[in-house]
């Protein structure tokens, strides 16, 4: 048994946990479990699941899902249907203090939610720009201006940090200027870095004393590295941490897929990802990957200020007004139903 977390968030198989599962979770490497739509079935289980989760081990392992919203969201009976960041983009080009109030609800009743079932938090929100590039981002991003992101995910995140959780921006630098999609492919961004600065980092850099995490891109931008963000010490620590001064948790994005490839073996991805800089690597659906990889970290040392930035990520459930709860709730059913007399 150890007194730290782990490098390393996996995924279990089902709705509740396996004997391999458990070996898992029990082994130093392991740090936290990421929950996916095969792991759900109603709130009375994933409480259940939950629960076995936090029974594994001291300190309890991280729990955290994609519940973005839109087509991105993991639970759904029982759980609010949050509206894609998109459409509250486009309440926010006619209405923008009611494209504002969305942001709000959908953070609260989001974090609201999972923090009652136990979970610690989200990968959320989406920071990328929609410029009508990325496919694998366009509606899960607010909006094509970087101004118009920093202030919809300010209220979100204002919506987040009143349930009592923190918030994770994703895909640092910016994912939106590439064709590929990064599950499939290694894209490739090939603008000066004076232009991601510019137009993409504007939409994090504002927001950055306000995460608790960031996720990096499975994205190549050789004007900057040769390596994916995720993979990237000139990224990560050169200018995330030093220039921009960030000091929350990295997160790497699943390095089970392909945008990961370029980093070697499953091994060879987790080590290259802490070694740029990482506080925790994901692997979420790739079981042998998983064997492998902690066998790889199995000895690794923990980091006092790593430990430190991952115990910030948990929850901190906070008491809510629930008629005011629930009235949040039906103005994000009312913009999923195209129902404005309830959003208005």
């Amino acid at each position: 048994m150890t007194d730290f977390l782990g490098p390393v968030m996996l995924g279990v198989a089902g709705l509740e946990l396996t004997r391999e599962d458990r070996e898992r979770l029990l082994h130093p490497a392991a740090g936290g479990v990421i929950l996916f739509t095969r792991n759900y079935q109603d709130p009375e289980q994933l409480e259940n699941l939950v629960a076995a989760i936090r029974a594994v081990r001291e300190p309890e392992l991280l729990i955290a899902v994609d519940q973005e919203g839109g087509r991105v969201q993991r639970f759904h009976d029982g759980f609010t249907e949050i509206p894609s960041m998109y459409k509250i983009g486009e309440i926010f080009n006619y209405d923008p203090a009611r494209g504002q109030e969305l942001a709000h609800d959908a953070g609260w009743v989001l974090a609201h939610e999972l923090l009652n079932a136990g979970l610690d938090f989200s990968f959320a929100p989406v920071l990328d720009r929609d410029i009508g590039i990325s496919e694998v981002i366009r509606e899960r991003a607010f909006h094509e201006r970087s101004d118009v992101i920093v202030m919809l995910a300010g209220h979100l995140l204002d919506g987040l940090e009143e349930a009592g959780m923190s918030g994770v921006g994703k895909h640092f630098p910016g994912h939106g200027a590439v064709a590929a999609d990064s599950h499939t492919d290694s894209p490739v961004d090939a603008r000066p870095f004076s232009e991601i600065e510019a137009e993409d980092l504007d939409a994090f850099l504002p927001l950055l004393p306000r995460l608790g995490g960031i996720m990096p891109a499975h994205v190549i931008y050789p004007e900057v590295d040769s390596r994916p963000a995720g993979f990237s010490g000139v990224w990560l620590h050169d200018l995330l941490r030093e220039r921009y001064g960030f000091s929350g948790a990295i997160f790497s994005d699943d390095l089970g897929m392909s945008g990961a490839s370029v980093a070697g073996s499953p091994g060879e991805r987790a080590h290259a990802a802490l070694y740029a800089g990482c506080d925790m690597v994901l692997i979420c659906n790739d079981f042998p990957a998983m064997d492998e990889i902690l066998q790889t970290l199995e000895d690794r040392d923990p980091n006092p200020e790593t430990q430190h930035r991952l115990a910030s990520m948990r929850g901190r459930r906070a008491e809510a007004d629930l008629a005011r709860l629930e009235a949040a709730r039906c103005r994000l059913r009312a913009l999923i139903d195209h129902n404005p007399a309830y959003i208005v």
